[in-house]
Formats: C-alpha cells, sequence, structure tokens
C-alpha cells in the first residue's frame, strides 16, 4: 500500500498513501468506518488519515459526518 521515498532535505524515508489506499480500506471495513479504524487499517497516523480523508470528502469520492466526537467515513453509492 506504500511507497517508501527519501525526503531531499533530511533524507529521511516519507511514505505516501494514496487517495485509493484510503477508499480500499474504506471498503474493506464495510464502506463505513471511523478514522482510527482506516488509519488503523492503512497503518498511518489518524492525522495522516483525518486530513486525506477530509480532502477525499471535499472531492466528493467519499462522504463524512460527524457522530458524537469522531467522524464516520462512508463510501458514497
Amino acid at each position: 500500500m506504500t511507497d517508501r521515498d527519501r525526503e531531499e532535505d533530511t533524507g529521511q524515508f516519507t511514505t505516501e498513501y494514496t487517495d485509493e489506499d484510503f477508499i480500499q480500506a474504506l471498503e474493506d471495513l464495510d464502506g463505513s468506518a471511523s478514522t482510527s479504524e482506516i488509519a488503523n487499517m492503512i497503518s498511518c497516523d489518524r492525522r495522516t488519515a483525518y486530513l486525506r480523508l477530509k480532502q477525499l470528502k471535499e472531492d466528493d469520492q467519499i462522504i463524512g459526518r460527524k457522530v458524537g466526537n469522531s467522524m464516520l467515513w462512508e463510501i458514497d453509492s
């Protein structure tokens, strides 16, 4: 699911996740999941997942709604 490249300035490895990684994780979680569940599925930081999922929502690729203190993400069918 991930590609590892070195950051030019620091030489540290960076991990990149594709939009498809997040959409596939959501599909694998039966089309509806929290940010934490998706982050765990992809093995990324919760904030990384949240920012990408928020962008996917803004791009109308998924639906997101607040449930209590959490976001619930869903496949737009």
